[in-house]
This record gives structure tokens, C-alpha cells and sequence, in this order.
């Protein structure tokens, strides 16, 4: 083997621990080169074995500094294996303490001093541990069954924190099997069941009846009825919510959930409802038969109609003869078939003058209508199924959207702040796209005056939560613009906009703030859905999506007057008012700005308004200014316009 030159720096050791080794080993010649001996035997063996290293960190320092002086290492390690040493390899090029590594080139060897570092720290944690004992003085846990969150000890030189798991940790890591929790929309007792799971720690299934509707037969099937909230331990009944807090209460919760879910879930076990799936089974409307001929059959274009352009008509007579030839029927039936289309939105007059009528006039499809394609529930064609009865509906938006609010994480608990993006992808919002279909042949004529009110306050916060997240929040007065009249549903065969709802409906026809005209003209036959008079409480349960304007909400129709009284309370306790005795003024929320004619007009009017809806010391304080007959100065505060999120 040739002589292979070693870096004399590369190991220092101190001169009391060398010698030679003969027959094999190694020697050091004066010149600093390094020798192997010839034993063959040594050679067979040398690539099992390493040379010693000296860790003393004096014997480093010392060799340092004959290396300072004369030049070389003069000494070799020695080694106490009782194998051959294995063949040497060139050493890599030492760099001299006075040169300076870049980050680049430091950072390999500061990571590989780390984790050699962590690992020795590791191994000696866990030798330590290993060696403690109960009532020791590093370590000492009494009883291991009390909820102690964190225990400290220490191991010589090193002080060490460990978190222990709580007893809900302990218990779920205990549980295999499936605890299920059966719910519906605006229970208090629902609310209340799911924050006790949640206070817990404890994971479980909730299965919404009012959105997974199916899941209501499973329930009566396994329990005899409907009341909510049921919880099921495995296949387990266990019962309501009493039934919960008196086993937690008694202390027997624990040892019943390490009973009944030590197990795996079992195929009993209620089923976890599909996402993506739709209970309801739709009925195609009896008229659709007729309705898909003429679509085919009738001489559809574009015409000259009292000096207008009117695209994608047909004429009255025509309809009536196809229907005829098509049910090969007399031409009475004919007519009330024509007159039933028009009634159920299948078909319109071109331009509103009447459902239908025997006589020379024009029609068109409602897939024809110039508004159709800049409806957000319309997709591609129209929804031909059964209308829906109104009620049924308005029942619906309402548990679906109360669903959302009360579902952890969609919506704060102040209702004041909305993840948009969660809904979006939740699967009580796609439920809530479909049912939108449904409104565009919906008989809005047959709500009661509360009905019709919760059903367009509702609707209205719903299109707002599908506007924010089809088109986005509005940043400005273009924005506005698109957000409050461009943004549509078809409605009951009509269009209708944030704006339409708010101010042509809810506020009985009125000129919105930043408009010349009224919503709709006398001729529009949406007019039979404004109200007698204006309630000014809708203002403050209608969420435009802004921080200033009121929470989120949603409302019934047998309770809704009690509920906006409690809306604009709520919004007067936080924010909407603020008073100052001394400079005697009074800060209101622009909402009643805009709308002052809704709140009476004259300011001492506006003032006598609210003061019914104030509570506490601002009820006392502007109670006693408008008493004193002095004037009362009122300014309204700016409007956050950012979004709610």
C-alpha cells in the first residue's frame, strides 16, 4: 500500500496517549506522511472497522499549539480495537480558524451540529425518564387520575415542561366507535347540545333533519319520534339533552362512553348522511308534455311590435292552434290550457298586458326573456318540475340558512363576521342553490302578509351570501351598482334584484336613496307583492354584507315582528347610536339617513322613533333632552362599506 499523506492538523491528540503500533498498525514519520504495515491480514479486515477519535477538548488545545510551533502533528491516535484498522482515506482540506465560512457553506455544518446535538439531548431525556420513579424528588405524580395539565421536573442541568393529556384527550384516544347527534335549524336545544360536544372536546356527527331530510324517517324509526336532539352512542340510544347533562353531572358520561363506544362503529349505527345527494325527489308539472311541443312546434322570431323590437315571440293564435292539434281537444280547452302556461310562467306576454287572452297577441317563453341570463338561479334552461306550494319554500330557505349560521365556523357567534368561502363549499349552501330553482315558477300570491315579510327579509341576507361569493363584496358606487341591481333571481316568472326586494317590496315602492324613480311603474305586475305600509324595522334585518350593517339574520313567519323589534334593539345597544349630553347631539347610523322617510322625515320624528327601541342609560339620556324642549343636533355616522368578514 503506498504511503498516503495526512493533514497534520486533521487529529490532535496529546503525546501521552500514543505508541507505535507494530505489525500493521501505523507509524508517523518525521515529515508528517503515514505508513501502513503489510499484514495481509490486516487488509482483509480493514473496511469493518473505524479509528478511535479523541473527544478531550485539552488535548485538542494542546496539539493546536505544537502545531503552532513546529509546523506538524508528530503524533497519531492510538487505537485499543482489537480489529485491523480499516484503509485511510485523503482527509478533506481543514480550513484555518482565521478564515470565515459564508452562510451558504456554514449552514451543512451548523444543521449537522444540531441534530447531532438533538439526538445526544433526546437519548439522554429518555435515559433519564426511564429512571424516574413515582415519589422520587425529580418527579413525583400523586395520583395520575386527576386532570393536571402540565407537571414539571428536572433532570440535572436541564429543565423540562411536559403537557399531559386531559381526561377528554384520554377518553377519545379510549373511543373507536361514533357518537351521533341528531339536530334541526333554530332549536335551542340543538345550539345547546352541540356546545356541550364542543366545551367537551368530543368529535361526533351531527345529522341537520331540516337539511338532510331523509335522515328525519331514520330518526323516527329509531326513536318513535322527531324531537331533537338525540344523541345515539354507537347504535346506542342514549336520549336528549337531559339525559346528557344528568350523566355528566352524575359523573357516569365518561364510563358510558367508554362502554358503548370502545367498540368500532358498527353497521347499526346511524348513517352518516351523503354530501352531494338530494333528498327530495322532483315531480315534472303535468303542463311540461305540452310545453316541450311547443317549443319545438310554434314559429318562434324575432318582431316589429308597436314600434319596438321584440325578439323570440310567438302569437297567441298560433299557441292555441298547436295545443289543439297536440291534445286533439276543442278550442275552450285550448285556451284555459294556453291561460294555465301563462299562469304557471311557462309562457308571458311580451310586454305584461295580461296572462293570456283569446286575440292577436304576442308571447314568449320565459327561457326568452331578455333578464333571463342575468338570473343567478337560472342555469341553461328553466326548472319544468311541479312548482313547489310558497309555504313549503319559505320553509325551507329559512332551515337551510339558519343551518349555516348556526354551524360552527361559517358565521362568529356575534353574527357579525361571515366566512364566505366556507359556505360556498358547505353542503347547506349547494342545497340552497338548488332550492333557488324552485323560486322561478313559485306563486308568491298565496303567502300571508308575515309569511310574505320573513320570506323576501330571508331571501334577501340569502342572495346577499350568494352575491358576496359569485361576485364579490362592492368597493365603490360602480360596485354598488352591480351588486344591488344587477345581481337578480327569477322570481314568481319576474326579475328581481337586492334592490327590487328592499325597495320595491319591502319598503312598499319607494325611490331608493341614490334613485329618480320608484321600482317599479304602475303597469308592473310585481305591485301585488308591496305591503299596505312600510315597517322601518326591516332596516335593521337586512344584512348588505358590510361591517355597519346589522348582523346576519335570518326570521319565522309566525314570530317575525317580535324578532326585528329584537333586531333593532340589538343593533341600537352596539352600534347604531351614540349620544352626548353635553354638546347635546345625537350620532346616528346613516341607515336612517337614507331612509328618513321611512322613520317619519323631521328629525325630532326620527328621534321620537328610536327612543322606542332604547334601552338603558341612552333610553334615559335622549328621553330627557327631547323633555327639555332644547334643540337637539343630530349627526350620522359614516358607513363601512368593507365587507363583514
Amino acid at each position: 500500500m503506498n504511503p498516503i499523506e495526512i493533514n497534520p492538523e486533521q487529529d490532535k491528540v496529546h503525546d501521552a496517549d500514543q505508541k507505535i503500533i507494530p505489525n500493521g498498525g501505523w507509524r508517523a514519520s518525521q515529515d508528517g506522511d503515514v505508513e501502513a504495515g503489510k499484514s495481509s491480514e490486516n487488509k482483509e479486515d480493514s473496511d469493518s472497522t473505524e479509528v478511535n477519535k479523541t473527544p478531550d477538548s485539552d488535548v485538542a488545545k494542546e496539539v493546536d499549539h505544537q502545531i503552532n510551533c513546529n509546523g506538524h502533528n508528530k503524533y497519531i491516535p492510538t487505537s485499543k480495537a482489537q480489529v485491523p484498522l480499516p484503509k485511510p482515506e485523503p482527509p478533506k482540506p481543514k480550513m484555518e480558524r482565521s478564515q470565515s465560512l459564508s452562510i451558504a457553506e456554514s449552514m451543512p455544518l451548523i444543521g449537522k451540529y444540531i441534530r447531532d446535538r438533538s439526538s445526544s439531548f433526546s437519548a439522554a431525556i429518555m435515559n433519564r425518564l426511564s429512571s424516574l420513579k413515582e415519589g422520587s424528588g425529580d418527579f413525583v405524580l400523586k395520583n395520575d387520575s386527576l386532570n393536571f395539565e402540565v407537571t414539571e421536573f428536572k433532570i440535572p442541568g436541564v429543565k423540562v415542561i411536559v403537557k399531559l393529556k386531559s381526561e377528554e384527550e384520554r377518553l377519545e384516544e379510549q373511543i373507536s366507535g361514533q357518537i351521533t347527534l341528531f339536530t334541526k335549524s333554530n332549536c335551542e336545544h340543538s345550539i345547546a347540545a352541540r356546545q356541550f360536544f364542543k366545551e367537551k372536546g368530543l368529535r361526533y356527527v351531527e345529522i341537520n333533519i331540516d337539511v338532510f331530510t331523509k335522515s328525519g324517517n331514520e330518526l323516527m324509526e329509531r326513536t318513535g319520534s322527531c324531537e331533537v336532539p338525540q344523541i345515539f352512542f354507537n347504535d346506542s340510544l342514549i336520549g336528549g339533552l337531559a339525559t346528557l347533562k344528568s350523566l355528566s353531572e352524575s359523573g357516569e358520561l365518561h364510563e358510558k362512553m367508554k362502554e358503548l363506544l370502545g367498540p368500532k362503529c358498527p353497521e347499526e349505527a346511524p348513517k352518516v348522511p351523503v354530501y352531494g345527494i338530494n333528498d327530495e325527489e322532483d315531480k315534472e308539472d303535468e303542463l311540461v308534455g305540452v310545453v316541450r311541443f311547443l317549443r319545438q312546434s310554434l314559429p318562434i322570431q324575432d318582431r316589429l311590435i308597436k314600434m319596438k323590437m321584440v325578439k323570440s315571440c310567438f302569437a297567441g293564435p298560433d299557441v292555441v292552434e298547436a295545443i289543439i292539434n297536440h291534445l286533439d281537444c276543442g278550442r275552450r280547452k285550448g285556451i284555459a290550457t294556453a291561460k294555465m302556461m301563462a299562469q304557471k310562467h311557462f309562457i308571458h306576454h311580451v310586454f305584461g298586458e295580461n296572462d293570456f287572452e283569446n286575440g292577436y297577441h304576442y308571447y314568449r317563453f320565459l327561457e326568452h326573456e331578455p333578464f333571463i341570463m342575468g338570473c343567478f338561479n337560472f342555469r341553461s334552461s328553466t326548472n319544468d318540475n311541479e312548482p313547489k306550494p310558497a309555504y313549503f319554500i319559505a320553509d325551507r330557505l329559512s332551515k337551510l340558512m339558519f343551518s349555516i349560521v348556526e354551524m360552527d365556523g361559517y358565521v362568529s357567534y356575534d353574527r357579525l363576521h361571515v366566512d364566505y368561502f366556507r359556505i360556498s363549499k358547505s353542503e347547506e349552501f349547494r342545497r340552497y342553490i338548488k332550492l333557488t330553482r324552485d323560486l322561478q315558477r313559485i306563486n308568491l300570491q298565496l303567502f300571508t302578509p308575515n309569511e310574505r315579510l320573513a320570506f323576501f327579509l330571508n331571501l334577501y341576507n340569502a342572495m346577499v351570501i350568494h352575491a358576496v361569493i359569485s361576485i364579490g363584496h362592492p368597493e365603490g358606487i360602480l360596485d354598488n351598482k352591480a351588486f344591488f341591481l344587477d345581481f337578480q333571481y327569477v322570481i314568481g316568472g319576474y326579475p328581481h334584484s337586492l334592490s327590487i326586494i328592499e325597495n320595491g317590496i319591502l319598503r312598499n315602492n319607494r325611490k331608493s336613496p341614490f334613485s329618480l324613480t320608484k321600482p317599479f311603474s304602475k303597469e308592473d305586475r310585481r305591485l301585488h307583492l308591496v305591503p299596505m305600509r312600510v315597517n322601518p324595522l326591516i332596516h335593521f334585518g337586512l344584512c348588505k354584507g358590510t361591517r355597519s350593517s346589522p348582523k346576519l339574520r335570518f326570521f319565522t313567519a309566525h314570530n317575525v315582528e317580535d324578532e326585528l323589534i329584537s333586531a333593532a334593539k340589538d343593533y341600537f345597544q352596539s352600534e347604531g347610536i351614540k349620544i352626548d349630553r353635553e354638546l347635546r347631539t345625537v350620532y346616528l347610523t346613516r341607515i336612517i339617513k337614507w331612509f328618513s322617510q321611512d322613520f317619519g322625515g323631521q328629525e325630532k320624528e326620527i328621534l321620537e322613533w328610536v327612543l322606542n327601541y332604547l334601552e338603558g342609560r341612552n333610553a334615559k339620556l335622549l328621553k330627557t333632552m327631547l323633555g327639555d324642549g332644547d334643540p337637539i343636533t343630530i349627526v350620522y355616522q359614516d358607513y363601512d362599506w368593507s365587507g363583514n368578514l
